[in-house]
């Protein structure tokens, strides 16, 4: 299964007064391991940004000047999602900014998200996981030991990736980056993912001391002595 794991900012919250998306951040998993293969761009939105959604990403109006514009990378995107599971946290809102983004622009002109790909909402499954409690992301890498701490600002590859780490946790534990896999950006703007280092995941390793190999030889040797076999001392 292919699945990409997707997060977008926007300059707002509400496509219908005319926001748009600003960045576009995915993030590939096939049979739920991590590929490296990933799609990020920045956008220029022809239009000015809202005061508090900069203070969310901090993307500003002066760096996206020269940014492209979605029409110059419609059809990459839809290339590379097509086919695919997206999986999204509050998925109606990405997919409901992207579909207005689709209608607008000649390349994906009548392209419906939904049309192209399946989309699975991490918001939904976290809240029928875990009824009661907070599901944003910042709740779910507490709740699975993920570390995001240099999450400061919100970004739509960052959180695609943190997002990723937590889905793969919610449905069966993690899995590793394929670190054969293909590592070219599609889109402009593209940087290298850089994996979260995950040290409150590592196991902790306590070595036998003395006196604890002394006890265990001794029982070794009485397992011997009455006639079984240990098994630990052929390996």
């Amino acid at each position: 299964m292919r699945q990409i794991v997707l997060d977008t900012e926007t300059t707002g919250i509400e496509p219908r007064e005319g926001h748009r998306i600003i960045e576009i951040g995915c993030v590939e998993v096939v049979n739920r391991r991590l590929t490296g293969n990933h799609f990020h761009v920045y956008i220029n939105p022809q239009r000015e940004i809202e005061q508090e959604a900069i203070e969310v990403h901090g993307i500003t109006n002066e760096f996206l000047a020269d940014k492209p514009l979605f029409a110059d990378v419609a059809q990459d995107f839809v290339d590379f999602i097509r086919g695919g599971q997206l999986v999204i946290h509050n998925a109606p809102f990405d997919v409901g900014f992207m579909d207005h983004e689709f209608a607008m622009h000649g390349p994906t002109a009548g392209t419906v998200t939904r049309e192209i790909c399946t989309v699975l909402d991490t918001l939904v499954l976290a809240r029928d996981m875990h009824p009661g409690q907070k599901n944003n992301l910042d709740a779910l890498c507490k709740r699975y030991g993920i570390d995001n701490s240099h999450r400061e600002l919100h970004g739509a590859l960052l959180d695609a990736e943190i997002l990723a780490d937590v889905y793969l946790m919610m449905t069966g534990g993690q899995t590793d980056l394929n670190l054969a896999g293909n590592n070219q950006s599609a889109g402009s703007g593209a940087e290298i993912i850089r994996r979260i280092e995950r040290g409150a995941n590592k196991l902790k390793v306590i070595q036998a001391t003395a006196d604890e190999l002394t006890q265990h030889e001794e029982r070794l040797n009485l397992v011997e002595k009455q006639g079984g076999q240990c098994l630990w001392r052929n390996l």
